[in-house]
């Protein structure tokens, strides 16, 4: 009987730990997108490892979350909702960069804002975007150059000499020839 009762404490403790990650990947995810927030979209031609839930952020502090990432099969451009704080007012010229914290870490976007006078409305793009650089493919062009292809550089021109006078220079002389 003892057996039973501890077996069961097991499973019910098992069975509120599933619920609590349920419930922290669900708000982490962007699920339970706040009343308060509106969307507008940016377009970026490399994501790298960002992902729904990454942090949308102004001058370090966060707006935000990258609501969706979709794919645009016109333009091949990777098609990002953000769900930005409705109190937090942007210029419709903001700039829209993909970052990360470190080499480890996750993407992130951060936005610059603009001076245009005028705001970027709900359900708006953001035009100005910058994708993410590929840090392993920079560091991997470092180490192994690419070899230059032959045949492209044109061989340098020998420099032009007059010839020599003749004057105490015999035949054979080789001070008497011409550098090539």
């Amino acid at each position: 009987m003892r057996e039973q009762w501890a077996e069961t404490l097991v499973g019910l403790v098992v069975v509120a730990l599933a619920a609590v990650f349920l419930v922290y990947s669900l708000t982490v995810g962007g699920v339970d997108r706040k009343a308060g927030q509106y969307e507008v979209t940016a377009k970026f031609g490399e994501v790298g490892a960002l992902t729904p839930g990454a942090v949308v952020s102004v001058a370090g502090v966060k707006i935000g979350t990258v609501s969706t990432i979709t794919l645009d099969p016109k333009t091949y451009l990777a098609v990002t909702k953000l769900s930005l704080d409705e109190d937090v007012k942007l210029p419709s010229d903001s700039t829209a960069k993909v970052t990360s914290d470190s080499l480890l870490g996750g993407a992130h976007i951060v936005i610059a804002p603009g001076g245009a006078m005028d705001d970027l409305k709900p359900g708006g793009e953001i035009e100005n975007t910058q994708g993410s650089v590929d840090l392993f493919g920079l560091i991997g062009q470092v180490i192994r150059p690419q070899p230059s292809v032959e045949g492209n550089a044109a061989a340098p021109a020998p420099a032009a000499t007059t010839p020599s006078s003749g004057v105490g220079a015999a035949a054979g002389d080789p001070a008497a020839l011409p550098d090539f």
